[in-house]
């Protein structure tokens, strides 16, 4: 309850920027709500996967250290994930945080790397190797529709030219979104979305939550389940 009581008062205090134009001042007011409520829990938190760096904005950064003393927990955090959807009133910025006991989490550069995200009826069936067209029929078939209807949310980004194009000549429709990475992986997992697949490079140091492969062969108990390595 602690942790959540973290994201609601980061999520409040940006929230009195939607609209106003200033992303930065956004992010900069989720990010001091955020690190003043973590240092008023009892815990030695680190960050492992922080954010700002790449993007010159406020940070909770890599290796900072939070809390008053106590269980050592590591901590990936983006306090404001769409500062632009933040900033300009648009729907899906989101707080997110994921903590886990020291060294369970991934220690993470400033980097890029590839995820794919689906639902858990797609777990087994999709893989970070494949090409865009073998992950593309895998949902279809693992959701029992056509490829045609099977909708994939990316980024819009010009790094994603290719994976654009390579979905669209599976057959399959790409829905582009501007900002909100995190939100389009989950909703690959929500019922009504309409998505059924993501997929695509992104900043690695807000992403640790949806890297790791479940190397227990099945399903994590998580909202989507994610793949990731290393982009080039």
């Amino acid at each position: 309850m602690e942790i959540l009581n973290v994201a609601e008062t980061a999520a409040i205090a940006c929230a009195d920027w939607s609209g106003k134009g200033d992303k930065v001042a956004a992010d900069q007011a989720a990010t001091t709500a955020m690190r003043n409520a973590f240092n008023d829990i009892e815990f030695s938190g680190r960050i492992v996967i922080g954010e700002g760096e790449r993007d010159e904005a406020p940070m909770l950064y890599i290796g900072e250290e939070l809390g008053r003393g106590g269980e050592e927990i590591d901590i990936a955090v983006d306090p404001l994930e769409g500062t632009n959807l933040c900033a300009y009133n648009k729907p899906n910025a989101l707080t997110t945080i994921a903590i886990a006991p020291k060294g369970a989490l991934l220690f993470a550069p400033d980097t890029y790397m590839e995820k794919i995200a689906a639902g858990p009826a797609c777990v087994g069936k999709v893989h970070i190797d494949n090409t865009p067209e073998e992950n593309v029929r895998a949902v279809a078939e693992a959701l029992g529709k056509e490829v045609s209807d099977v909708n994939v949310c990316i980024l819009d980004r010009d790094r994603h030219k290719d994976l654009i194009q390579g979905v669209r000549d599976a057959g399959a429709r790409v829905r582009l979104i501007d900002d909100g990475d995190v939100f389009g992986a989950i909703a690959t997992a929500v019922p009504g979305t309409g998505l059924a697949f993501y997929m695509g490079p992104f900043p690695l140091r807000r992403r640790a939550r949806s890297c790791r492969e479940d190397r227990r062969g099945g399903s994590r108990r998580r909202a989507y389940h994610g793949y990731a390595r290393p982009f080039r």
